[in-house]
């Protein structure tokens, strides 16, 4: 023990030049009463070009933007990648339906012809890319929902996705550092076909949860082992294919990425409890995993007619696995999909049974009973909302002032700005900062909250750097010693510290930049 010690405190005492010089450098801009020159600058001239599309789109993309913090690793990808990997893979594609095809196409079936061939057919790879992706969506009688349409694409995409894993994080990690995100939490489903056999072989008798926890216990050892296998195989290949910890490391490398493992809510309960099951523990022995989520369409007949039953799934592995955070797909739903007695708990029953630390979308705010109450209660509770700009007005058809967004900040509800799905939307979290400007009046200050609020409400491990809107007391002092220890135990503290600098650098560039001038 007093050799462990001591080497704690040598590395301490070795990280100490590494926190010092930035915290001298950073402490002054922690305070929102106490702004520098260049900060009041930058200000000046975000309202000078707030209005100037050009400038603002530069503006916006240099931008430090914290933490990604509702990204679906599947539909993070552009079609174009799909479609090369289906090429490698040797697969063939299907123009009538707009699909990849799971296995050798029978080229006497119209419309089916190799991916390579995608290559030298423009015209076939447009059809594919709109497929597979929002790309140039117009409702047509066939085609006729963004709904629809959207949350086909990942079963037309869905036989490349176990190959290429690693490049897929790959990519995803090179455009989070594209648009100057420091912390990445991606959902995945690792070991998902297992557990669904899992559940399938413990059929959940009289909805007894507790019986049925018991009876995967046998399963979860052999679960977690296999989901852990998969991501720390996925994890390999992206390492290799960034050249991390080489001269040629891309810029992903530097972004910091966490998981949240997320379980399919369309299933049998019994499959949906197994997957809970195993994901719960997975989450608690592995701390890539920080939390839980739930994915599908939420309006889909079985995850609306097993909603509460699903809620009560959540309580039941939260309260076996009180370390693990959740974060809830709840609200993606308006009065054209869903009947009006469906739009009125969803977010309250994700909050009150379930314990969400975060809600996902919550667009359907408008429509829950009580909904005064319910955002003073997320209000006090500080349960952030992940606004989902893109993809609300592509599946929703919500967008601008419509967009509930502005009604949460109002309401003093923290929020955040996410993605969701970039590579189906054909969007990136910059595009999201500048719908949200369309959606509310936002100044600087408000974007610069947004972009800490999403390190502040990230599930990163460690005591946040904030009090309130000021640093934390043992950081007040410049080059504190106890500053430097309380950096060492979180994480979350120096992502935070390190945002600062981000926005130190940024805010000095931009102030005596000519082309803003």
């Amino acid at each position: 023990m007093r050799l462990q010690k001591t080497v704690g405190f040598v590395t301490f005492r070795a990280m100490l030049p590494r926190f010092l010089p930035v915290l001298a450098l950073a402490l002054p801009l922690l305070s929102a009463h106490a702004e520098t020159q260049d900060t009041q600058a930058t200000a000046h001239i975000f309202d000078r070009i707030r209005s100037d599309p050009a400038r603002l789109a530069l503006f916006m993309r240099a931008l430090p933007k914290g933490g990604d913090l509702h990204n679906h690793l599947a539909g993070a990808i552009m079609a174009e990648s799909f479609l090369d990997w289906a090429g490698d893979d040797g697969l063939c594609v299907s123009l009538p339906s707009g699909r990849i095809l799971p296995s050798k196409c029978r080229l006497a079936t119209p419309g089916d012809m190799p991916a390579t061939q995608l290559k030298n057919r423009q015209d076939a790879r447009e059809i594919m890319i709109d497929a597979l992706s929002m790309r140039d969506f117009v409702p047509t009688p066939a085609d006729r929902s963004g709904h629809d349409h959207f949350f086909s694409t990942f079963g037309r995409f869905a036989p490349v996705l176990s190959a290429h894993q690693g490049a897929m994080l790959a990519q995803a990690r090179d455009q989070a550092a594209a648009d100057h995100v420091v912390y990445l939490e991606l959902m995945i489903s690792p070991g998902l076909g297992a557990m669904v056999k899992a559940g399938d072989q413990h059929p959940l008798h009289d909805l007894d949860l507790d019986a049925a926890h018991e009876a995967l216990r046998q399963d979860t050892p052999r679960l977690v082992a296999e989901a852990r296998h998969d991501t720390d195989e996925m994890e390999h290949q992206a390492r290799d294919i960034l050249q991390c910890d080489t001269p040629a490391a891309h810029p992903g490398c530097a972004v910091t990425v966490r998981y949240l493992f997320q379980a399919i809510r369309t299933m049998t309960p019994a499959e949906v409890f197994a997957q809970l099951d195993a994901g719960y523990a997975l989450a608690h022995e592995d701390p890539r995993f920080v939390g839980i989520n739930f994915v599908a369409p939420e309006d889909d007949a079985v995850a609306m007619a097993d909603y509460e039953l699903h809620m009560q799934m959540f309580a039941k592995m939260g309260a076996l696995y009180p370390d693990v955070r959740l974060s809830l797909h709840a609200g993606e739903l308006t009065p054209s999909l869903v009947p009006a007695s469906g739009l009125q708990s969803h977010i309250r029953d994700a909050v009150e049974i379930a314990g969400a630390d975060r809600i996902g979308h919550g667009v359907d705010i408008l429509w829950e009973k009580d909904s005064t109450r319910l955002l003073g209660e997320m209000a006090q509770r500080h349960i952030a909302v992940e606004i989902n700009l893109t993809s609300n007005a592509q599946i929703l058809g919500v967008s601008g002032p419509s967009h509930p967004f502005g009604l949460y900040r109002r309401a003093h509800v923290p929020v955040v700005l996410s993605t969701d799905d970039e590579g189906v939307s054909r969007s990136n979290l910059t595009e999201a900062y500048l719908q949200a400007l369309s959606a509310t009046t936002l100044s600087y200050a408000d974007l610069k909250t947004l972009s800490r609020n999403s390190l502040t409400y990230g599930f990163i491990p460690g005591i946040s750097l904030w009090d309130g809107d000021h640093v934390i007391t043992l950081c007040k002092a410049p080059q504190s010693f106890a500053c430097a220890d309380f950096l060492k135990k979180s994480q979350k503290a120096r992502l935070q510290l390190q945002l600062e600098q981000n926005f130190a650098d940024f805010e000095n560039t931009i102030s005596h930049e000519p082309l803003f001038q």
